[in-house]
């Protein structure tokens, strides 16, 4: 309606507009044709000089009711006759130009037309005509032409509102049922609803047929996605009983390895050491070399037994986080390690006021490992160095432990983490090669990541994020 409404309107406006300028034109033309008259009537007069003759003439225009009044001028502008209808308003002064070359001229002002027509005998200009017209008769045609627009506009409005009220049932009422469906699938998820068919082959109708094409690929997709679903939960319940199982092994498995494998070790140590002692004058120094590197084997073998077992407790351990104080911690990892080796002077920097939100047992186990690391491959500098400190990576706080040790060639870096691999030999730095990677696994069950960097001879920074 509003749409009809407003282009009948800009119709009837532009068709008034065209019709008042084609009238104003028309009454102007009607009204020269009548000066034109007056004038030709009135020349005998001007040139006997009679002025009653020339108002008789002007008493003509009594005729026309739209003419309210009239003069005639002489050749010198002298008004010299005139004409008034019932003692109307005089004829003014102030006459409309007449540009070079035309015999007549007029103006609209004052909601009157005003006309001068130069009057002309014989080739030469005699005097003028001057005539006053009303815009009644304009009037009364436009209050006509509004009420006609009035009514078409009304009757083109019930119209519309008639063709509205039935698209309003044929599409609109559809689109608002297919709507609601919508909202009922996407609230319920029901995919096995559909919109009903209008059965007329129209827009809506496609619309319908695409929505519910639409609900059945995703109903077919919805059905895949819940056998795949229940599928997968049916795989995790296996795996979850296989991990119970695996588990429920490697606990008998690290049982044994605790009890069962450690006793026939401390029988080959035990025995050895009985051997040394008991009959130690009875072998030469190549048989108490043997029994040395026996007693040897047998306690490095006991030492990789330990840092295995760590090394699986620290998979399994259940983590509890609480805001732990790093730098505090730190402090009494360095402080067990100068008890430990009382003649070494190490120069230790630990950052102060360092927390993080970590499980603290957990933590300890990386202070005692990183910072083991770094005691152990500084123990040929004269000038030891360890430190421990913050730095930002990727936007996020990221923790180091910094020495100026032995270090490493960057090329390995990728295995440094790995279990019982090792950049060094054994007869220079002791070790099992287990420390790392007892350090990354902590580290990862923390969400965080741990990377390293160094030279050879340069010291190595293990770094970590939490």
């Amino acid at each position: 309606m509003l749409v009809s409404g407003a282009a009948l309107l800009m119709a009837c406006a532009a068709l008034v507009a065209y019709d008042l300028v084609s009238f104003r034109e028309s009454m102007a033309h009607n009204l020269a044709i009548q000066a034109q008259i007056a004038g030709s009537n009135s020349v005998s007069a001007l040139l006997f000089n009679d002025p009653h003759s020339a108002e008789t003439t002007l008493s003509a225009l009594k005729a026309a009711p739209n003419i309210i009044a009239a003069a005639i001028y002489t050749q010198d502008g002298s008004r010299f006759a005139t004409f008034s209808r019932d003692a109307g308003p005089q004829t003014t002064n102030i006459l409309p130009s007449i540009s070079p070359g035309q015999n007549d001229a007029y103006q609209f002002r004052d909601g009157q037309l005003a006309l001068i027509h130069t009057i002309v005998f014989r080739g030469k200009m005699t005097g003028g005509v001057y005539i006053v017209s009303d815009l009644s008769e304009m009037t009364r045609r436009l209050k006509r032409y509004a009420g006609i627009a009035a009514m078409v506009l009304l009757a083109s409005l019930l119209a519309a509102l008639l063709v509205g009220s039935i698209f309003q049932r044929a599409v609109a009422e559809p689109i608002v049922n297919l709507a609601e469906t919508a909202r009922i699938v996407s609230r319920d998820r029901n995919y096995a609803l559909r919109g009903t068919p209008t059965g007329k082959l129209d827009e809506p109708d496609i619309l319908i047929a695409a929505f519910n094409e639409m609900l059945e690929q995703i109903q077919e997709r919805d059905q895949a996605l819940r056998a795949a679903h229940e599928e997968l939960e049916q795989r995790v319940h296996e795996r979850t009983a296989q991990l119970a199982t695996a588990n429920k092994e490697l606990e008998a498995f690290s049982y044994s390895v605790s009890h069962d494998l450690r006793a026939p070790l401390r029988s080959i140590d035990g025995f050895s050491l009985a051997l040394l002692e008991d009959y130690g004058e009875r072998l030469d120094a190549e048989g108490k070399d043997h029994l040395q590197r026996i007693r040897a084997a047998t306690q490095r073998m006991g030492m990789l037994i330990d840092d295995l077992l760590n090394l699986s407790r620290m998979t399994r351990a259940e983590i509890r986080k609480e805001v732990v104080d790093l730098s505090a911690l730190a402090h009494s990892v360095i402080t067990a390690l100068r008890e430990a080796q009382p003649e070494r002077h190490i120069e230790c920097r630990i950052e102060d006021r360092l927390e993080a939100n970590a499980d603290p047992r957990l933590v300890q186990v990386i202070f005692e490992n990183l910072f083991g690391n770094a005691w152990k491959f500084t123990s040929k500098r004269d000038v030891a160095l360890v430190e421990f400190g913050e730095t930002r990576h990727n936007g996020n706080s990221a923790y180091f432990v910094r020495d100026n040790g032995a270090g490493f060639d960057s090329a390995y870096s990728n295995r440094l983490f790995g279990a019982f691999q090792r950049l060094h030999g054994a007869a220079e730095f002791p070790g099992t090669g287990i420390g790392l990677a007892t350090v990354q696994r902590i580290i990862h069950r923390h969400g965080g990541e741990v990377w390293a960097e160094g030279a050879v001879e340069k010291g190595a920074t293990i770094y970590f994020t939490l």
